[in-house]
């Protein structure tokens, strides 16, 4: 119950500044527009493999869209601003384990988005270039998990950076190094299959592609659902890591200019 209660009072906090956040919708989706129209215009040279145009005009309005969910989360689940203002000692203080406490808040902003950003933000997509969605009930229902599982990756990840604040007083370069390897080795410019060899292999040995790039190709029908097998693995994997991090958090609580 705490939980649903933190999470929906960030959902509550958001809709505040719907009025602003459809100003970036817009934004968003002029630059997944003018992104998809590069693809077109591509497409009428190259086959562009097995996605063809309109595959790959469905392959960035998904990706643009799902970036809300998957991406745009809290700068290290606000563990760096509480160490600035000192406000971690007392987070650490609450009976409730930090990892979940922050979880369950950006669960709220992460359902926010999803509602208020990647649904209508898809919808112009869908409408504009007359998008073709899965047949099968059963795929969205794969989707889900999917994406679920890549805003849990993406929190821990977030949740990592944002402990690294103990130890140096400056993180966000790590923030948005993030995101440069999301943009790259997760499959947003381009499908992780059109990578050089061996940048691939630093893909699949990483987290990054089950963000985008795995949700992407089940909604689009091409890859089978076993990939959830590497989101499950590595929900694990991070979960263990931000545990361990927050014991070595606990003993390493120091609060800047005090």
């Amino acid at each position: 119950m705490l939980y649903f209660t933190l999470a929906s009072k960030a959902y509550a906090r958001n809709l505040q500044y719907r009025g602003a956040h459809m100003v970036h919708n817009i934004a968003s989706a002029m630059f997944g527009f003018m992104y998809a129209c590069i693809w077109i215009g591509l497409g009428a040279d190259y086959a562009l493999g097995e996605y063809g145009t309109q595959g790959m005009v469905g392959y960035i309005a998904f990706t643009q869209a799902a970036l809300w969910v998957s991406s745009f989360v809290t700068n290290g689940l606000g563990i760096p601003q509480a160490v600035r203002t000192g406000h971690i000692s007392l987070d650490l203080m609450r009976p409730v384990h930090l990892f979940s406490h922050l979880m369950a808040k950006e669960w709220g902003q992460i359902a926010y988005q999803f509602v208020y950003k990647s649904i209508p933000i898809y919808l112009v997509y869908y409408f504009a270039f007359s998008l073709n969605v899965p047949g099968k009930a059963s795929t969205f229902l794969y989707v889900a998990i999917a994406l679920a599982g890549a805003a849990y990756l993406s929190i821990c990840i977030n949740y990592l950076i944002g402990a690294s604040a103990l130890w140096t007083t400056e993180s966000s370069w790590l923030y948005w190094g993030n995101h440069a390897m999301i943009n790259l080795l997760a499959g947003f410019f381009i499908p992780i299959e059109w990578l050089p060899g061996w940048l691939q292999t630093i893909a699949w040995w990483s987290p990054y592609p089950y963000l985008l790039y795995v949700p992407t190709r089940i909604y689009l029908g091409f890859d089978d659902v076993s990939y959830l097998w590497g989101t499950l693995l590595w929900c694990v994997l991070l979960t263990l890591a931000s545990l361990l991090a927050t014991g070595f958090l606990r003993r390493k609580v120091e609060v800047q200019g005090g």
